[in-house]
């Protein structure tokens, strides 16, 4: 179910370092994280949304995320954005 929000979600970033940078400017309305992405990699996201009370969901693989977000390639993390 989470998933289908993101494919239908009008602004969305992929890729770890724009996606803490949302994080971080209050920006992002949740986040989604792929289980097979590396932990050191993942883990500031993690925190900063438990911090900031934004809403974490988990996709099974980077390849599932990046499809998602209609992307050729894998991504480790992704974010919807305030309009």
């Amino acid at each position: 179910m989470a998933l289908e929000e993101l494919k239908k979600a009008g602004k969305v970033i992929a890729g770890m370092r724009q996606t803490i940078k949302a994080i971080e400017n209050n920006t992002a309305l949740a986040v989604y994280i792929a289980r097979d992405a590396e932990d050191k990699v993942t883990s500031p996201a993690i925190r900063y949304c438990m911090e900031k009370d934004i809403p974490l969901f988990y996709v099974d693989t980077m390849v599932e995320l990046g499809k998602a977000c209609n992307i050729k390639v894998g991504a480790a993390m992704a974010a919807i954005l305030t309009e």
